[in-house]
């Protein structure tokens, strides 16, 4: 592994749906117990002598649209060296659900595209995206077809982002289809969107990786 780009005094903030969240609004300063909480111990056992501060800004059931409405205050009124986003998945569920604050592919690449314009123009510093995920093989269920046909629009959105803004990019959903093809949907979630400790720590694994590059 090459030398991580984080360094001693520096700060992350990460921002994202559940899988950001993953409890972390129980206390402040509280990380949660998801892939952020393992992404700084996996940072501190790697590099004991670094000292990186660590932001959660997750909150459950966040579209881009509702990342847009709390930017100012969760990201641009903050101090930090790195920024994390993760989202994607809720966006794709209301617009399939047909839902009245449906995100289509659409919204989804302007609000983003919006987003991190805006951020360009005062941060100048490293940023990595996460592309959304789901946990499932190839199924004739329909839900979960009609969710795999439709994700890759979504996946396609946060690439052209990664390339237009120069961002780093963790590609999870094709991770985690890797490690389908060897272990069953069961050991990494419960259900497809959320995964449990095992897949949260591939998450951060990763994420360690891309930012190690």
């Amino acid at each position: 592994m090459k030398d991580l780009c984080i360094k001693s005094g520096q700060s992350v903030l990460f921002i994202g749906d559940s899988i950001t969240d993953c409890g972390r609004r129980q206390y402040d300063g509280c990380l949660g117990d998801g892939y952020v909480d393992l992404f700084t111990k996996l940072v501190a056992a790697e590099y004991p002598e670094r000292k990186i501060k660590y932001i959660n800004k997750g909150i459950s059931g966040n579209t881009i649209v509702d990342l847009e409405e709390r930017w100012t205050d969760d990201v641009l009124s903050n101090k930090f060296d790195f920024l994390s986003i993760k989202i994607g998945i809720n966006d794709l569920h209301r617009f399939l659900n047909e839902r009245e604050e449906a995100v289509p592919p659409e919204l989804f690449e302007k609000t983003y595209d919006q987003l991190l314009e805006r951020t360009r123009k005062t941060f100048k510093g490293p940023i990595v995206l996460i592309q959304p995920f789901y946990l499932s093989k190839e199924s004739s269920e329909t839900l979960r077809k009609k969710v795999l046909q439709l994700l890759p629009k979504y996946l396609k959105v946060v690439e052209k982002m990664a390339k237009k803004y120069k961002t780093r990019l963790v590609k999870t959903h094709e991770m985690f289809q890797k490690h389908l093809k060897y272990r069953n949907v069961d050991v990494f979630c419960n259900e497809p969107v959320h995964p449990n400790p095992f897949g949260h720590l591939l998450i951060a694994k990763e994420l360690l990786n891309v930012l190690s590059k």
